[in-house]
């Protein structure tokens, strides 16, 4: 779990979702987007994906008010052939954009088994496990990938090239929470040095180089993010970032992150024609579904009855997500003392009630 280290609150969720949407409407963003974007932030949030949460809304209004992202856009989904189609976001919030092209790919799903949806014309959409995760809950497996701006090392390189390009892979399992991956295929998300920078925090060891192109653990000297693997096998991580730059971007028709405008940066009105690729299977399109169903059950008791090294755990994709998100959901979501600050600015900017903590009246 990301649990940020500083926790100077906890809030609960529909608290948070309040203030995200009231933010989010000031701002003359449409209603599907807000419960879109609110949606997004807080699974994140409850998930323990902190880099990917509530920290992110502050951006989305510098974003919004500066232009880039369009408050009410015009999206248009083309079926090209049965299991196939292209959603034009138009230039709004990845986040709505991503939940309708899983609609659509769920709904090509039912009809011919399968269904991929490529997206267009879009922006940052979150954590990338919110999409695919939306399908396994709805009984489909379901992935998930978006490009991003140059923020990663390709292997043995001096310079940032590809995006964290992340990809996301869910599968349901009867009578349990659904196994799910959501990974960078950079060693870490560059969000997660954002918010280390913010409450001042060194980050671990071979994940970013500074300038020089040097391993440094200070989040203030980052300046780009090592592939998946490190410095010995980023090979890896960098051919997998190409994978989903081919998905994302070549398939797309978008521009790649290379040459995509930053996410941060001084220029908040020019949109980034971000792209995402989703794709949707229906399980029972390959064996009977109750062979699927025997067999992710099997598997994962398998899995978790491995034996662990000692002091430590055998667990499968999702399983500390799942128990962040229990005690969240029970205890309250944490924010450090920098989203604190963050979210008072914001209802002082934006003239809309605080955010109210857990234990104020």
């Amino acid at each position: 779990m990301n649990h940020p280290r500083d926790a100077a609150g906890l809030v609960d969720g529909n608290e948070l979702q309040r203030f995200m949407q009231a933010a989010l409407e000031r701002c003359g963003v449409d209603d599907a987007a807000r419960q879109a974007v609110a949606k997004a932030l807080l699974t994140a949030s409850r998930m323990g994906t902190d880099s990917h949460g509530l920290r992110l809304l502050p951006h989305y209004v510098a974003a919004v008010q500066g232009g880039r992202i369009k408050p009410r856009p015009e999206m248009r989904f083309t079926r090209r052939l049965p299991g196939t189609g292209f959603l034009d976001a138009g230039d709004g919030f990845g986040h709505r954009a991503g939940y309708v092209a899983i609609d659509h790919a769920m709904a090509m799903a039912d009809e011919v088994g399968i269904g991929a949806v490529a997206v267009g014309h879009s922006s940052h959409f979150g954590a990338a496990g919110c999409y695919a995760l939306e399908a396994a809950e709805r009984g489909y497996v379901g992935l998930s990938f978006c490009n991003a701006d140059a923020l990663v090392s390709v292997h043995q390189g001096k310079h940032a090239f590809h995006g964290t390009n992340p990809i996301a892979f869910a599968a349901p399992v009867p009578g349990q929470k659904p196994y799910l991956l959501d990974m960078a295929t950079s060693s870490i998300p560059w969000n997660r040095v954002k918010q280390y920078a913010a409450i001042d925090h060194e980050l671990p060891s071979n994940v970013v180089v500074d300038a020089h192109g040097k391993l440094t653990t200070d989040p203030h000297l980052a300046r780009s993010l090592l592939p998946l693997g490190g410095t010995d096998f980023g090979f890896k991580g960098a051919g997998l970032a190409g994978m989903v730059e081919v998905l994302s971007a070549t398939l797309t028709g978008m521009i790649h992150g290379f040459r995509m405008v930053p996410m941060t940066g001084e220029d908040m009105a020019t949109p980034r024609g971000v792209g995402h690729f989703f794709l949707v299977m229906r399980p029972d399109a390959f064996v009977e579904r109750e062979v699927y169903d025997r067999g992710m059950v099997g598997y994962l008791q398998d899995l978790r009855a491995q034996p662990a090294q000692e002091g430590a755990e055998v667990l499968a994709p999702g399983d500390r997500e799942w128990r962040c998100q229990a005690h969240r959901d029970a205890n309250g979501v944490p924010l450090d003392s920098a989203n604190v600050a963050a979210y008072s600015a914001l209802a002082q900017s934006l003239e809309i009630p605080p955010l109210v903590f857990l234990g104020e009246k």
